[in-house]
């Protein structure tokens, strides 16, 4: 009787340290999460990441630290957020830069290799002149161009990437020989509008928030955005569409990611973190000043429009000749 009593004290005094270990996995999150930005301090991705954050810290109660994890495009951040333990204290600002790797040969991640936690933003691109050109609309510069090929010079990122491609499509929904221009190379789409004030190339397709300062200083013009909204900022800028015609939109979007197998408890609560810290005024002002629209999707959605883009960027690149 002794020796039962004591073996049932023992399982007891198991179960009750059993019991007692338990919080230690229900109480996600009990330490800081990593929010891993793809990209360098103080671009449109890092921009974003960094209003969200204190927004996550009020519905997550722990620390939400940003770490920039920048080259290869972005490659290299993208995918120390895919293999990450998926624990949900690494997560990362994803981006449809993930539609462009694989067809290129680039890496095989896609944005199929992430779970998604939720849309964030839009940051269009737009066709931005400078001030002084001769250009009026969209349809003088398309002109311009059918008139003179081989002659005008386009530029915003390097051929196969986010801005580069926004003018790829554009040119081919109008029908337009995209060999007509010369592409210049640009680190980015704020060293493509410089160039553009500078007079080094005759228009930019990168986006209407890294043109701000440039137009307010009067350096440049855009005259059009690819979007199927003007800007807030800008609402005299017309549409692609309303300015030529062609539904052809282009955008850089970001949202949060993070590795696939995200246990769903852990998943629903950071999708639930993001949408209540997109409606947030806070977080909405930074993106306004910004000329960045603020747009959320939930996670399926999400999941659904990066594969529409996936496809789509595909078709674009192969046109062309820069896809496998």
């Amino acid at each position: 009787m002794f020796r039962r009593r004591t073996a049932l004290s023992a399982a007891l005094a198991f179960a009750g340290l059993a019991v007692a270990a338990m919080p230690a996995f229900a109480a996600w999150p009990d330490r800081p999460i990593t929010l891993i930005v793809p990209y360098p301090a103080g671009g449109g991705t890092d921009i974003v990441a960094r209003a969200l954050a204190p927004q996550l810290e009020k519905e997550l109660k722990v620390q939400v630290n940003v770490v920039n994890r920048a080259g290869a495009g972005g490659i290299t951040g993208h995918e120390a957020i895919a293999k990450a333990a998926p624990d949900g204290y690494t997560i990362g600002m994803i981006t449809n830069d993930l539609s462009f790797y694989s067809v290129q040969g680039q890496s095989k991640i896609t944005h199929r290799d992430f779970a998604k936690i939720g849309q964030t933003n839009e940051i269009a691109a737009s066709v931005t002149v400078k001030d002084d050109a001769p250009y009026k609309s969209v349809k003088d510069l398309l002109d311009a161009i059918k008139a003179n090929p081989g002659r005008l010079k386009g530029t915003g990122a390097a051929p196969g990437v986010n801005w580069h491609v926004a003018f790829l499509g554009m040119m081919q929904s109008l029908g337009q020989d995209t060999k007509s221009v010369i592409w210049v190379p640009a680190q980015g789409g704020t060293l493509g509008h410089q160039d553009v004030a500078a007079g080094g190339s005759d228009f930019s397709t990168s986006s209407l928030s890294e043109a701000r300062a440039l137009i307010e200083a009067k350096k440049v013009r855009t005259l059009a955005l690819m979007a199927d909204a003007r800007s807030d900022i800008f609402p005299d800028v017309p549409t692609l569409k309303e300015a030529a015609g062609t539904d052809w939109t282009f955008a850089v979007f970001h949202g949060v990611g993070g590795p696939k197998g995200l246990p769903k408890d852990i998943h629903d609560r950071l999708a639930a973190a993001v949408k209540k810290g997109h409606e947030a005024p806070e977080f909405r002002e930074v993106l306004k000043q910004r000329t960045i629209r603020a747009i959320h999707r939930e996670p399926a959605e999400y999941d659904a429009y990066l594969e529409k883009d996936l496809e789509a960027m595909g078709r674009v690149l192969k046109a062309v000749g820069l896809a496998n």
